[in-house]
């Protein structure tokens, strides 16, 4: 099987999980391929997620490394197999790989949890607010790398507004909501898209008010996505140098409780919905 050049984010997480189990199990790369009769290059090539796997190896794998989790191992062998070539394709050498990374691990979630305190958070916006996001920066893209972008974030929304959405959570903070990242008018129209959203029963939308006391949390940005086993979570960082993928168990538990504080700072689900219409009135 030949070596990719440009792995993608669900193929290097396939990688990080095979050598996770091997380190686990105490043994090393040398070893592992002597049992499978291969050698230590195949085995580097494969847990970088530069090389494919098969569904057998995955599990003669598990088997070698003593795992009896069974849920687990048929999420790497349908993670092995899977050769799903979504709508993100379409943007290939058109978008930064991110993109498409974060559309295909939405394709394969079970739910999408986000605090974005200082935008509305990405599933939430509408194309007016997108394009004016992606337009503020220096030097400005050119039309040409910009629609892409603004598309892209459009078609993204099938994650809650398909034929099978899944549960949604977002939090923002007062701030998202009074900044006027376009004109008046626009930033009416956002915030009653996102109460019309708020309503559908899927979706819950949370906002921490300036008036909070204690909240020190201001700085952090993140999604999380839940995989099909919770072993397969995914932490989302966006920042200004680009997107980081992070999946070690100690920063999922991590961004689990950053994501409760976060919770306990916003206001109730339908005192949310009443504070963003009361702010959209003020425009």
């Amino acid at each position: 099987m030949p070596l990719r050049s440009q792995p993608t984010a669900r193929q290097m997480r396939l990688g990080a999980e095979l050598r996770r189990l091997r380190d686990a199990a105490g043994l090393s790369a040398r070893e592992v391929a002597g049992l499978l009769g291969s050698n230590s290059a195949v085995m580097s090539q494969m847990e970088a997620g530069n090389g494919g796997v098969s569904a057998e190896r995955v599990r003669r794998l598990a088997a070698h490394y003593a795992c009896d989790d069974t849920d687990y191992i048929d999420a790497l062998v349908a993670m092995a197999t899977d050769r799903t070539k979504g709508w993100w394709e379409e943007y290939r050498g058109v978008l930064p790989p991110e993109f498409l990374d974060v559309s295909e691990l939405e394709h394969h979630a079970t739910y999408r949890s986000d605090v974005v305190l200082m935008h509305v958070p990405g599933l939430l916006q509408t194309e007016e607010y997108a394009r004016a996001i992606f337009g503020y920066r220096y030097p400005p893209l050119p039309e040409s790398e910009l629609q892409p972008r603004v598309e892209h974030r459009m078609r993204r929304r099938e994650f809650i507004e398909g034929d099978a959405p899944l549960r949604y959570d977002a939090i923002t903070h007062e701030a998202a909501l009074r900044i006027r990242v376009g004109d008046r008018a626009s930033a009416r129209r956002q915030l009653e898209w996102m109460l019309t959203l708020s309503a559908v029963d899927h979706i819950t939308v949370r906002v921490i008010p300036f008036a909070r006391e204690g909240f020190g949390g201001g700085g952090w940005s993140m999604g999380y996505v839940g995989g099909p086993v919770p072993r397969l979570d995914t932490v989302i960082r966006d920042t200004p140098h680009g997107t980081y993928f992070l999946d070690a168990e100690a920063q999922l538990r991590r961004a689990q409780g950053l994501f409760h504080k976060m919770e306990e700072a916003a206001l109730t689900p339908r005192q949310s919905h009443d504070f963003i219409h009361q702010v959209a009135k003020e425009l």
